[in-house]
């Protein structure tokens, strides 16, 4: 079975992403573009590319995450698998950031827990021309790859397969909470109202039966 996406779902979170606040006195002229299709980190100035980096984005089982973020922290000096530089993102469900790396052998592969990882060398030029406030836009699949796609997830997790089931549960009333990616009991007892509802075992959890009737899946 080929798994596709809806169409207005995809607008929808895209919409959401929109809404995130950004801070700084630069962000209009400059902000950050990832691209998780060719493992890319541009830089864009007046709508103009200045500099462009390989980068490595997470794997399969913990996918980068996909949207539009602000870098709200900076620090130097972390070393180890972190690298010399760390640019903090605000991304709702986790820590996440763009840093360095003690492994520059593989950049270019899927291969970390979420974060992106560039060469120390870029990372430092990306750290001194990149204020706090700047934002960052996250493309790639928004469902992960191979065995990520679709996953099954209940209470406790987390990402952008959560923002989605969250999205849908609140278009049909049965979610009130924030579509913040995270995995709580509101969402879980959403779930649960939504299985009722179509007469599925109730287990708060969510599978290929549950993304198929949440029009998620095709």
């Amino acid at each position: 079975m080929k798994f596709i996406i809806k169409t207005l779902t995809f607008i929808a979170i895209l919409l959401l992403f929109s809404q995130v606040r950004t801070y700084g006195e630069k962000q209009d002229d400059i902000y950050i573009k990832i691209d998780l299709w060719t493992n890319r980190l541009l830089v864009f100035k007046e709508n103009e590319v200045t500099r462009q980096y390989d980068i490595s984005p997470g794997n399969e089982q913990t996918p980068t995450p996909i949207g539009m973020f602000t870098v709200v922290g900076k620090s130097s000096g972390w070393g180890g698998g972190f690298g010399s530089r760390w640019l903090g993102l605000n991304v709702p469900w986790g820590d996440f950031g763009i840093h360095g790396t003690n492994k520059p052998t593989l950049i270019g592969k899927n291969v970390s827990s979420g974060c992106i990882r560039m060469r120390n060398k870029d990372v430092e030029e990306l750290f001194d021309m990149i204020p706090q406030g700047t934002r960052v836009y996250i493309e790639g699949p928004l469902t992960g790859v191979g065995e990520g796609e679709f996953k099954n997830i209940a209470y406790g997790s987390k990402g952008n397969l959560v923002q989605l089931v969250q999205n849908r549960l609140k278009v049909m009333g049965l979610y009130f909470g924030p579509i913040d990616g995270i995995y709580d009991k509101g969402t879980e007892n959403a779930v649960k109202q939504f299985q009722k509802l179509n007469h599925l075992p109730v287990t708060g959890g969510v599978s290929i039966r549950e993304y198929t009737l949440l029009g998620l899946l095709e």
